[in-house]
């Protein structure tokens, strides 16, 4: 009989939107019951440029998880970013990582980068100083098919990239396409995080029975060879990959709306939702390295001390959660999951 429980050493999400104000202390909660760390995404309203507007930032988060939980900022980049300012915020510990959004190419980036070679004086300082850089890959060129801007800006920018930094530490944020699989493998100082929606769902979900806006997100998901390919990719051990939810609050009425939100909101049941993907590959045994061991080797962090256990047993995702007054809809609304984070 398989065994019906699993404990691994404690997680950490490299990838995390948690807002600010209501929205903030309605979900951090869910991502500090699960994960010890989180790579904190810096696309508020305004963005997150300073090192004294992430230490704040950090500060309403811890005032919202508690202090057992550790938020790892970043540092949001335009076109005007500073290399000094960059690296004043890295030794002071202000955020350990900067993220690099093409302008427009997701929610809250209309201030990000409009050419990357606006940025290559950041680059070349964030290469001297061993800062890891965060991608959002995507092209925003209109002739380009939304299904193909990942890897078009794979091929257009981020080779590029590759080649003129050569060690730049590099995280290619929630890949889509066997193309980001195939770039990524073997290389030391590139690394991909996953979320568990692009391991779940391919394109089909977003017109199953009419448009669905609560599987809507950026980048979108893709045809199900892509879908295949990352799922594999994810539990087959390769060394530089590992989890990043993504997980992206909004509230249920901006999803459901004429021009719904990108982002899907899945902190709520996010290792449950992984170990289920892991088990139907027969990989449970690399669930601990993709959830625990790769990601903070890749930052040069320590592994954390603690475990988490995940119980063998049904567990029924809500159709919505309310919180704070906000409703939200989560990932897996109305299914039912075969295992449980225990208590």
């Amino acid at each position: 009989m398989a065994s019906q429980t699993l404990t691994i050493r404690r997680p950490d999400d490299w990838h995390v939107h948690l807002r600010d104000g209501d929205m903030l202390r309605a979900v951090a909660r869910y991502t500090a019951r699960q994960f010890a760390r989180a790579i904190v995404m810096p696309n508020l309203v305004p963005p997150v440029t300073t090192p004294e507007a992430a230490a704040a930032y950090r500060d309403r988060i811890v005032a919202a998880t508690g202090p057992a939980f550790t938020p790892l900022m970043t540092c949001y980049l335009t076109d005007e970013t500073k290399p000094g300012e960059i690296a004043r915020g890295f030794e002071e510990r202000a955020w350990i990582a900067a993220k690099l959004y093409p302008a427009g190419a997701t929610t809250n980036s209309s201030s990000g980068v409009t050419d990357i070679r606006n940025i290559y004086p950041v680059l070349a300082r964030m290469e001297e100083i061993d800062m890891v850089l965060c991608v959002h890959g995507e092209v925003t060129d209109p002739a380009v098919d939304v299904f193909d801007r990942e890897a078009v800006f794979i091929d257009r920018i981020l080779s590029k990239v590759v080649e003129d930094f050569p060690q730049l530490r590099i995280v290619l944020e929630h890949i889509t396409t066997d193309d980001a699989v195939q770039f990524v493998r073997g290389r030391d100082k590139v690394a991909a995080t996953v979320t568990p929606q692009h391991l779940i769902i391919n394109r089909n979900a977003l017109f199953a029975g009419g448009l669905r806006p609560h599987a809507y997100c950026l980048p979108v998901a893709k045809r199900e060879k892509h879908r295949v390919a990352v799922r594999k990719a994810a539990t087959s051990g390769m060394p530089n990959v590992f989890l990043g939810t993504d997980s992206a609050p909004h509230a249920r009425h901006a999803k459901e709306s004429g021009c719904g939100c990108a982002g899907i909101f899945n902190a709520p049941f996010a290792i449950e939702s992984y170990a289920a993907v892991f088990e139907a590959e027969n990989a449970l045994d690399r669930l601990e390295p993709f959830a625990s061991e790769n990601g903070p080797r890749f930052y040069g962090l320590p592994l954390n001390d603690g475990t988490i256990t995940l119980e063998r047993t049904e567990v029924d995702v809500p159709e919505r959660i309310e919180a704070g007054g906000i409703e939200l809809v989560p990932f897996h609304a109305g299914e039912t999951l075969g295992w449980r984070l225990a208590d």
